[in-house]
């Protein structure tokens, strides 16, 4: 049995039981828990001993988790797709009579949702690159824009009536 193999024996519960009580979803932990074992042989080199072993993979674990877990918030940020019945601003701008009418929606928006808005559409901006203009997370630059679309679409169905 080499070293490796005689740590993962020893720490696998310990991990496990951790993990398990951060996320509470034992496919998520049992997976979470392989990957902090493979990051941990990777990186064994680093292991400097002035901890114990299982702190050392606990906190690896950890790390692991939350990265795992703001993988999968970001991910669902970017599936938030227009509800029926939403007015497609991307398809309204296409027609100039109607991207008229969305310049004049979107100029009734305060900040930051008016310049979200249009560095995202008109200076086609990725969030990471908004975020850094206004010293903000990626995550504010993708949840700002987002509002800055429904309130977009909420003047833009009152303006049609």
């Amino acid at each position: 049995m080499t070293e490796f193999e005689r740590i993962y024996e020893q720490y696998f519960r310990e991990v496990y039981a951790f993990v398990l009580s951060l996320s509470r979803d034992e496919k998520l932990a049992e997976e979470i828990t392989q990957e902090t074992f493979f990051k941990a042989l990777k990186g064994m080199d680093g292991f400097k001993g002035q901890c114990k072993m299982s702190v050392w993979l606990c906190q690896i674990a950890k790390n692991t988790y939350f990265t795992h877990h703001s993988r999968e918030k970001r991910h669902a940020t970017e599936e938030l797709q227009d509800l029926p019945g939403d007015i497609v601003i991307e398809k309204l701008m296409e027609q100039k009579e109607e991207a008229f009418r969305v310049h004049k929606a979107l100029h009734t928006l305060a900040d930051p949702y008016k310049e979200v808005f249009t560095l995202r559409i008109f200076g086609e901006l990725s969030f990471r690159e908004i975020s850094e203009l206004f010293g903000k997370t990626e995550s504010w630059g993708r949840v700002t824009y987002y509002r800055a679309k429904q309130k977009l679409q909420d003047v833009l169905k009152e303006d049609g009536r």
